[in-house]
């Protein structure tokens, strides 16, 4: 988690444009893994509710963001 420690410890950083690109990089490398783990979820039969209630979000909110990705691609 190399990526991931530089990039925590960038974003603590007093210089406001290195810690907030580093925030922008955290933000989207949140994402890429919650993108994986709901994937490797469905794949393991999680239904949606299941997702969301670990991910502490509506069944709804997970369903949309995710199922709309899921045929994008």
């Amino acid at each position: 988690m190399t990526e991931a420690t530089s990039l925590a410890a960038a974003a603590g950083s007093p210089d406001p444009n290195v810690g907030l690109r580093a925030v922008i990089a955290l933000r989207r490398l949140a994402e890429r893994l919650e993108a994986i783990q709901v994937d490797n979820a469905r794949a393991q039969g999680w239904s949606w509710q299941q997702i969301a209630d670990s991910l502490e979000v509506s069944r709804q909110a997970v369903h949309q963001k995710h199922n709309r990705r899921g045929r994008a691609r």
